[in-house]
């Protein structure tokens, strides 16, 4: 054994290994055109080839011999005894590093937005590209659309391409390359402070400041900076099919708080008011005929309004396809119908038609 080898097994720090993917500070030493030569001080000389080259030819070129700069080694030692190195990886690797700093620190960070699909926001921190997805976006921001389509959807979206947002990183992988980011999370402390004063179960004065196919969205009248949602389905204890059948922008209502989850509060207005459900029973009965309003065709059959709160449904296998059922029934007539089951825990109807009235009556009714 050489007296070199004795000293790299008794005092190994003398001589550094570099393992694959370390980051370390290189210094150019000159510039070809098929090669770039960088010293990696204490342990030996680096190039930056082939690929590398091309994709790190916009990081060279401004650079002088002597210069330092970080690498992130690919080989740590190629047939020809050079480093390898990449000059690229390392930008991103100190990029990945910045934006973990960054969600560490748990701080709002402004971003310009550059693109948009159905699924969220596109931009860009630190040269890496971000996803801001629309579950993420504040209440103000939220789109709210009474028509519900993907166009729609990214035509709503796109009118933040080129806007800056505030917002916070929420989560980083850099093995797929995804950082997600979320406007939401940047919520003034003096907001969360004020969201925690309520409690499930308070009941709440507001204004109907917003609507979208999914539900409506409800500015506290003590607190405006606090927005709640009241879903669809917590409007009415009847079946609709548009928040605009219940309320408008700008009606005051009470609301009962539902739930309170990630500085978010969930309302409901059929909670103030009775179930017409619990007492069905004493209203019809399976195998009654009873007179119901065609209120609205839906792709499974149509629904048949029996009075103001309840509304039931014959099933379009009923009468054997869509357009057979058009030609037997119209909206805004009134029919005869055979109620074939009630089932109040999952406020349903199941009606057949019974027979068609000799003279249909005209009932006025709003489709929404």
């Amino acid at each position: 054994m050489d007296t070199l080898t004795q000293l790299i097994k008794a005092k190994p720090e003398i001589v550094p290994i570099l393992k694959k993917g370390e980051i370390v500070s290189v210094k150019l030493v000159e510039k070809a055109s098929r090669v770039a030569y960088f010293e990696v001080q204490g342990i030996g000389t680096g190039v930056v080839l082939g690929r590398e080259l091309m994709n790190g030819r916009d990081i060279l070129k401004p650079l002088n011999t002597g210069e330092v700069i970080s690498a992130k080694v690919s080989n740590p030692e190629n047939e020809d005894g050079f480093i390898e190195l990449s000059l690229t990886e390392a930008d991103k690797q100190k990029s990945w590093q910045i934006v973990k700093e960054l969600q560490e620190k748990d701080e709002p960070i402004k971003v310009k937005i550059v693109a948009a699909n159905s699924g969220g926001l596109m931009t860009e921190i630190e040269d890496l590209k971000a996803f801001l997805p629309v579950s993420q976006l504040s209440s103000e921001h939220y789109p709210r659309m009474q028509e519900q389509s993907r166009e729609k959807l990214i035509e709503e979206l796109n009118k933040f391409v080129g806007e800056e947002l505030e917002v916070k990183i929420i989560s980083i992988n850099q093995r797929t390359n995804k950082l997600i980011v979320s406007e939401k999370e940047v919520l003034s402390q003096n907001v969360k402070d004020l969201i925690n004063k309520y409690k499930v179960g308070d009941i709440v004065p507001g204004i109907i400041s917003g609507l979208a196919n999914f539900g409506a969205f409800i500015r506290f009248a003590d607190n405006p900076e606090i927005e709640g949602l009241i879903h669809i389905s917590e409007l009415d204890h009847r079946l609709i099919e548009s928040p605009k059948e219940v309320v408008t922008v700008g009606d005051m209502v009470n609301a009962k708080v539902m739930d309170i989850k990630d500085n978010r509060i969930s309302l409901s207005l059929k909670a103030l008011q009775p179930d017409p459900w619990k007492e069905i029973d004493k209203q019809f009965k399976a195998e009654d005929i009873v007179k119901g309003l065609v209120y609205k065709f839906n792709p499974f059959g149509a629904f048949i309004k029996l009075n103001d709160d309840i509304v039931g449904l014959i099933h379009v296998s009923e009468f054997g396809s869509t357009e057979a059922m058009r030609s037997e029934i119209a909206v805004g007539q009134t029919y005869d119908f055979l109620i074939v089951s009630i089932k109040p825990e999952e406020k349903r109807i199941v009606l057949k038609l019974a027979k068609k009235i000799s003279t249909p009556i005209q009932t006025e009714t709003n489709n929404g």
